[in-house]
């Protein structure tokens, strides 16, 4: 989880890859309605995030069945409220908090070609972040860091129970 240009797709396709876990990437979920609306610079409101909230959970769960393996999840997933839906439709979750300095993070988004993301929404997305507490038991990783050193935190953290 993160908001956007944290590096999320990269690292959880890694880190399924490492693993042999199934990979989704949240924003192929979003509606057509939504996708259009952040290209356009708007950031979405609550209201727009639960049928994708709910698409995505969906999605992890016929994957989950039909392949049998554990999925790694790239979602923003930036508020409490946003997760929480999530285990109440999948249950127990493991989360990796994807975090960074906003200068590092702007530079990022800048320099990916075609994202419908624009850089203009990165200070929405800070502005409805709501880190993850003590009790969510979230890994937090600083995006400073290389990718492969994400990768093998995350694994560190929860190899083995995503093998189990």
């Amino acid at each position: 989880m993160g908001v956007c240009g944290t590096g999320k797709t990269t690292i959880a396709r890694r880190t399924a890859q490492a693993m042999g876990a199934a990979f989704l990437d949240a924003d192929d979920f979003h509606p057509p309605e939504n996708v259009a609306r952040m290209a356009a610079g708007l950031p979405l409101d609550d209201s727009m995030r639960w049928q994708w909230l709910d698409r995505v959970a969906e999605a992890v769960a016929e994957t989950t069945r039909r392949e049998g393996a554990q999925v790694v999840l790239a979602c923003s997933a930036l508020k409490r409220t946003y997760r929480d839906r999530l285990r109440a439709r999948l249950g127990p979750i493991h989360v990796a908090h994807l975090s960074g300095p906003p200068a590092l993070i702007a530079e990022r988004m800048t320099a990916r070609p075609g994202h419908f993301m624009p850089v203009g929404l990165l200070d929405s997305q800070l502005a409805d972040l709501e880190p993850p507490g003590q009790e969510e038991d979230a890994l937090i990783c600083d995006i400073s860091r290389p990718p492969e050193a994400l990768c093998a935190q995350i694994r560190a953290k929860w190899g083995p129970a995503l093998q189990e």
